[in-house]
């Protein structure tokens, strides 16, 4: 018998699996990588805070002046119409009509208005317009100061604050005494991220995260094609920490609370809200509340409305009124623990 040429059948066996699968890692490390999904961010300023924009789309220079000029466009129109910091806005001329007649308002100050009063209504008074008076004399108006006021001044300014003195119907504002004023604060900034997002959808955009100084609205899906998820931060002065993420589902988040604006005099901490039922600032241990709802004014307003009215009667209210609502209180301990309604929990599996 002559000799074999195809060499025994174990090396044979053994060579020809090695050669696939060099040749597969050889495929493998040359090929391609998949391209991540595009997204675009654009950040400006805007009301005295920062914006960002995340959109869903491939980054053009001619794209992003779009989309920036479309979000200043929304929010400066709203600024004209609310701001309490420039003399030629329409709610400083509401402020100062002397009259007792109704004042024509815009539609977009009315529909502000409107949803103000409802949910003024609907938590007792905790949201109220009228409370400017208040916030200016506790030092946190356009003039800032560490000064609380006298006894005689607080006296003096409850008469101008209640939502009783002011009545809004087809006619316009009218307001009990010359001398009282609104202050849309609590709410104007989520009005302007929906006006916002509102223009950019007519602009085409269908997936976007948009964030106006921490009031947020999310619509679409993210560059992975998964939910929005945004974290609700822990509510300390210094720096800024997760403390819990939620998914945002075409829908619209704000939070309030009383660790960044305040001051302390002898020892106690004297902070920006201020309940218009007492007239004085919270005093509870309720250190933030997040609300998520399908419009950002919603969300705004009512956050406002539950960190004054502070964690038990808070928490009853939103349950009452079906709120999707995240509580962050103190601990005597010096830490923080969460409360949540079941509007809120069913968010999350």
């Amino acid at each position: 018998m002559g000799p074999r040429t195809d060499g025994p059948p174990s090396l044979k066996k053994m060579i020809l699996p090695a050669l696939f699968v060099g040749g597969l890692f050889y495929v493998t490390m040359t090929r391609t990588p998949e391209p991540e999904p595009p997204q675009m961010v654009v950040q400006g300023s805007a009301l005295g805070t920062t914006w960002t924009l995340k959109v869903v789309e491939a980054y053009t220079p001619e794209r992003e002046t779009e989309l920036r000029a479309v979000i200043d466009a929304s929010i400066a129109e709203v600024d004209v119409s609310m701001s309490t910091y420039r003399d030629d806005s329409e709610l400083i001329r509401l402020n100062a009509a002397e009259g007792l007649e109704p004042i024509a308002v815009s539609d977009m100050l009315g529909a502000v208005l409107s949803e103000s009063f409802d949910i003024g209504a609907a938590s007792g008074g905790a949201l109220d317009v009228t409370v400017g008076p208040l916030v200016e004399a506790w030092g946190f108006g356009p003039d800032k100061r560490s000064v609380a006021p006298s006894e005689e001044a607080i006296a003096a300014l409850q008469g101008r604050v209640g939502q009783d003195k002011v009545e809004l119907t087809q006619a316009g504002l009218t307001k009990a005494s010359p001398a009282v004023s609104i202050d849309l604060s609590a709410i104007a900034k989520g009005y302007a991220v929906d006006r916002a997002v509102d223009a950019l959808e007519r602009s085409g955009v269908t997936n976007l995260m948009l964030e106006l100084g921490g009031e947020i609205v999310a619509r679409g899906h993210n560059r992975t094609g998964a939910d929005w998820k945004l974290g609700i931060e822990t509510p300390t002065e210094s720096g800024r920490e997760l403390f819990h993420a939620v998914p945002l589902v075409d829908s619209a988040m704000a939070t309030s609370g009383d660790y960044r604006q305040y001051y302390e005099v002898d020892g106690r901490r004297v902070s920006h809200l201020i309940d218009p039922r007492t007239a004085r600032p919270i005093e509870h241990k309720l250190a933030s509340v997040t609300v998520i709802a399908d419009r950002c004014s919603t969300a705004d307003g009512w956050a406002t409305a539950l960190s004054v009215l502070g964690e038990k009667e808070g928490m009853a209210v939103a349950e009452s009124q079906g709120l999707k609502a995240y509580f962050i209180v103190r601990t005597p301990e010096g830490g923080f623990e969460s409360r949540s309604t079941a509007a809120f929990d069913a968010l999350t599996p």
